[in-house]
């Protein structure tokens, strides 16, 4: 990386702030080598590096469990296609177990409220086993709505 982009090159490049930029930096997702006088320069490798964070930050991924994944990348090259292949493969078995458990948490929802049973005997969402009964009568999960 004889020249490489400096912070404000990459923020420009990104849509990143610098402050975001350097935050990254620290959690090792991207690492800058120092030019003679000592300032930061960044590959180009780093633009694709940052705009992965950003995307799976926006599907929900933690940036602990996104950092997990670039460590194991080179520095200062960019990723392969098999490497974001390996990345994404993981991915999608995450969003399917997501989609799953708001497919589930969907059914019990529509069961729940079109049940208007209100004493959460039989509620699998909010009291499945009735395990809320040995707590007194009613519905101990539901809170008043204002009138």
């Amino acid at each position: 990386m004889p020249q490489g982009l400096a912070i404000g090159d990459l923020a420009d490049r990104t849509g990143l702030a610098v402050s975001a930029i350097r935050f990254y930096e620290t959690h090792g997702i991207v690492k800058p080598l120092r030019n003679k006088g000592g300032h930061r320069r960044y590959g180009r490798s780093d633009i694709r590096r940052l705009s992965f964070v950003m995307a799976a930050q926006a599907l929900g991924f933690p940036l602990s469990e996104i950092a997990e994944h670039l460590h194991a990348l080179p520095d200062h090259k960019a990723p392969t296609k098999a490497d974001w292949t390996r990345i994404s493969t993981q991915f999608r078995k995450d969003i399917d177990a997501r989609i799953a458990a708001l497919e589930e948490l969907r059914d019990k929802l529509d069961g729940c409220i079109g049940c208007g049973c209100l004493s959460l005997k039989s509620c699998a969402l909010y009291n499945p086993a009735d395990i809320k009964g040995k707590d007194g009568k009613g519905p101990r999960n539901l809170t008043r709505l204002p009138a």
